[in-house]
């Protein structure tokens, strides 16, 4: 049965590109798009994904506040920081936040090495950054 994914970020265009890229791989499926931290909160909850890929600049609610309460309402759910910002935040911060990775919008297919990694309980707090 494949991973479920849920993509959080205000570009469409980058939404497009990460679905494409997560369904283009064995094992992965997308369940579902949000397009700002509380969108994610809400459709977290309806899809129940198994990884969820969250920007941090995004209107509404950013994706470090929509992180907090996801791993409050979700605390098992692996959650990966995909941005353009990846010097934003420190990596202890991006932790205690609840992130267990972060990626660089300019490396897309390390998004898929660490999903995988993630998914298979194979990623610790030594390889926040991708």
């Amino acid at each position: 049965m494949p991973k479920s994914v849920l993509i959080v970020d205000d570009s469409a265009a980058f939404r497009k590109a990460t679905r494409y890229l997560i369904e283009t791989q064995a094992g992965l499926q997308v369940c579902g798009e949000a397009v700002n931290g509380s969108d994610a909160i809400e459709k977290a909850q309806q899809f129940r994904p198994d990884l969820i890929v969250l920007d941090l600049l995004m209107p509404v609610m950013n994706g470090l506040a929509a992180a907090r309460t996801l791993k409050e309402v979700m605390p098992t759910v692996p959650i990966i920081a995909f941005t353009l910002y990846q010097d934003m935040v420190s990596e202890s911060g991006l932790q205690a936040m609840g992130f267990s990775a972060i990626i660089s919008k300019a490396e897309p297919m390390q998004l898929v090495r660490h999903a995988r990694s993630l998914l298979q309980g194979g990623l610790n707090s030594s390889n926040l950054h991708g």
